[in-house]
């Protein structure tokens, strides 16, 4: 049992003086962990991660969803060290930049061109920008019931989160059900010639109606709106390079990155080129759209991760590897919770590629109290365990074997905490929602 955290006491105690939230993303921040957790890694290897105490985890999340192949994997560093000793920025493009635009493109037959970045939220909102600027018209449509998409204010400004966004620019986003096209149909209908495009994930982990994603595009192309399919996280998951691929539909635009460079900051937006170009500089006479300008965007050393990551994709056949892996998973963590009696308190979505998690009290309610109880055990048990497992090529069934042990006697302790309280055995506070309106 791990129960050493003085080091970690000591960096919480200190971070939130330096940095707002304690870290650079809040879904890492302290109120989304128990107390008795790792507050900071000091390194990670393979599918496995080291706090700065010492204590080793089986990684569960992989650098939330970032991590496809697994820590310092060996052939991505190798190529990133070759591009780091020729430099990493400059004052024009790199050739790199050629290179991984033909290769990434290769990947999506139906898009004709890219655009690099160095976060999800850059790329999203400059989807939302060229669907605006093609159709001119001024709103935005996403599901209401999926996470996150971008920190801008079109976004947060309809989230929980709003403070900052000022109400005008909050109005012009829309939401409706995800994966639902009454509900989609019905916001078209209320807002006639209004919406410039629909930005949405492909798939959640708990499941796509059949044909669902070719009628929603068709829906939006009926309206006049474009249709941007936001892979950053089922990218080199579902299919390689994604649920493009997998339901073999053609968005007018798309959104990659998390796993796409193995952890490396590498992102990107594509496109059909009628689209794209307008955020080009070669069509004289034509209004420009200042779509992204990022003096990161191209920085070499990244760009080589990703081309390393898809080479190995490509060549040892990952999402095999990596789906494999989340049937095993699946298989022994669906016969743990039935053998434990537990099937209605603890759930899990039958999905190979993320499999996610929800906890609930005795009456069937979600419950943070509990999840936050279970985490704790799973922690204690040396799995960094945050409610899903995503599955990379460094993890093996061994590893899946371990997962489920330590998941066994987090299963005892649940039992005791639905029949006890989870107060008497969590240490701290339950976590909270990300998106709340109040800290």
């Amino acid at each position: 049992m791990i129960t050493d955290f003085n080091m970690s006491n000591q960096y919480r105690a200190k971070i939130h003086e330096l940095i707002p939230g304690g870290a650079h993303t809040y879904s890492k921040g302290d109120d989304q962990f128990p107390q008795l957790s790792p507050a900071a890694i000091a390194y990670g290897k393979g599918a496995h991660v080291w706090d700065i105490d010492g204590n080793k985890f089986l990684d569960c999340s992989m650098g939330l969803t970032s991590v496809s192949l697994g820590h310092a994997y060996e052939p991505v560093l190798e190529r990133v060290r070759e591009e780091l000793a020729k430099g990493v920025n400059f004052q024009r493009p790199a050739y790199i930049e050629m290179e991984m635009a033909e290769a990434f493109l290769a990947l999506i037959p139906c898009h004709q061109m890219i655009k690099f970045a160095k976060n999800g939220s850059t790329v999203t909102t400059a989807a939302i920008k060229l669907a605006r600027a093609y159709t001119g018209r001024r709103m935005v449509a996403f599901p209401s019931d999926h996470p996150f998409y971008s920190y801008d204010d079109w976004f947060i400004g309809q989230t929980a989160c709003s403070k900052g966004v000022p109400p005008e620019n909050a109005v012009l986003s829309v939401t409706y059900k995800s994966d639902d096209l009454v509900s989609l149909t019905e916001l078209f209908e209320k807002y006639p010639g209004q919406i410039a495009g629909v930005i949405s994930e492909p798939e959640k982990n708990f499941g796509l109606s059949e044909n669902y994603l070719q009628q929603a595009i068709d829906l939006a192309h009926k309206h006049g709106a474009l249709y941007i399919v936001d892979e950053m996280i089922t990218g080199f998951k579902t299919d390689f390079p994604g649920s493009i691929k997998k339901y073999n539909v053609q968005p007018d635009l798309a959104t990659w990155g998390k796993g796409i460079a193995n952890g490396f900051s590498f992102c990107a937006l594509t496109g059909k080129r009628e689209i794209m170009d307008l955020g080009g500089i070669k069509n004289e006479g034509q209004e420009k759209v200042f779509l992204t300008s990022t003096t990161h965007g191209g920085e070499t050393h990244a760009i080589a991760a990703g081309l390393a990551t898809i080479k190995e994709f490509q060549e040892k056949n990952v999402i095999k590897h990596n789906h494999r892996i989340g049937d095993y998973f699946l298989t022994r963590v669906n016969a743990e919770i039935s053998a434990s009696g537990l099937n209605d308190q603890v759930q899990m979505a039958a999905c190979n590629w993320m499999p996610v998690f929800i906890f609930k009290d005795a009456s069937g309610v979600p419950s943070m109290g509990l999840r936050t109880l279970f985490l704790q055990e799973m922690i204690a048990r040396g799995v960094l365990f945050q409610g899903s497992f995503v599955p990379c090529f460094s993890h093996t069934t061994d590893d899946i074997d371990f997962f489920a042990e330590a998941f066994r006697a987090s299963l005892e302790r649940y039992k005791e905490g639905l029949a006890v309280g989870y107060e008497k055995l969590l240490t701290g506070s339950p976590v909270k929602p990300v998106f709340r309106k109040y800290i």
